[in-house]
């Protein structure tokens, strides 16, 4: 079955602005929306998933890693300091801690392919899901101390973000609390951030992880590139675009 017209409509809208291509000509965003999820606490599908992918992950030195580093550092952030999410996991290794059956379902999809990957309440999002570069005055909502708290963003900063504030900072560091999975979840949007042809197959990885912790799921994925920046001379190149498909993503650049 296909997505919820809302939810087609959601992953649609998903865009990369031009600042964050100018940044990295080489990145692109596999993003997956699902329904009809099977949201709750760690189980034995989610618990075979994780420890199969904790038995084969990808080593911390990976080049698919070290390449976010390098990635991060091209907005002025400190790699060493605030990690790129799938280095976060990997430093953790041998073993992640059980969050979700959503989670840990993404979370081995992360660590097997060294990619970050990050998932988020569909039904918790504002408006359209964009990457950008931030201005320093959005709102991200998280906790220091197990308070709840409103931080923002450095000027510059690569986040995603919706109308309401920013959704994770610094590319794929640190997700907000507003819009993170619950185990009450049953709407969700997932991200693949790839960098260089990075990891062609974990997008489809992910979709069979989610229809193993959640079988009757519907899921469709896109892929997304952000506007090719002008040459001298010229205009915008011309975006490209393909049909949404359940299984198999289309990839499309943006107007």
């Amino acid at each position: 079955m296909s997505l919820s017209s809302t939810a087609a409509d959601f992953l649609a809208a998903v865009r990369v602005d031009a600042a964050v291509t100018a940044l990295r000509p080489d990145y692109r965003a596999v993003v997956l929306v699902a329904e009809d999820l099977t949201p709750g606490p760690p189980d034995r599908a989610s618990e075979a998933l994780l420890a199969d992918a904790e038995a084969t992950a990808a080593a911390p030195d990976h080049p698919h890693v070290l390449a976010w580093a390098e990635a991060f550092r091209g907005f002025g952030a400190k790699p060493q300091r605030t990690r790129p999410s799938v280095a976060a996991l990997l430093r953790r290794l041998p073993e992640l801690p059980r969050v979700d059956r959503l989670t840990d379902a993404y979370n081995a999809v992360s660590i097997r392919y060294a990619v970050p990957v990050g998932g988020e309440d569909l039904d918790s999002y504002a408006g359209t899901m964009r990457l950008t570069r931030a201005a320093g005055d959005e709102p991200f909502e998280t906790t220091a101390a197990g308070e709840p708290v409103v931080e923002h963003p450095e000027p510059g900063e690569v986040v995603w973000r919706d109308d309401a504030g920013v959704t994770c900072r610094r590319w794929n560091w640190r997700q907000c609390t507003r819009t993170r999975l619950t185990t009450a979840t049953t709407r969700a949007v997932f991200v693949l951030d790839l960098l260089d042809g990075a990891a062609p197959d974990a997008a489809d990885a992910l979709a069979r992880a989610l229809r193993t912790v959640s079988p009757g799921a519907r899921i469709e994925a896109r892929t997304v590139r952000g506007t090719i920046p002008p040459r001298s001379g010229g205009g915008k190149v011309p975006a490209t675009g393909e049909e949404r498909q359940p299984v198999q993503h289309r990839d499309a650049h943006q107007q």
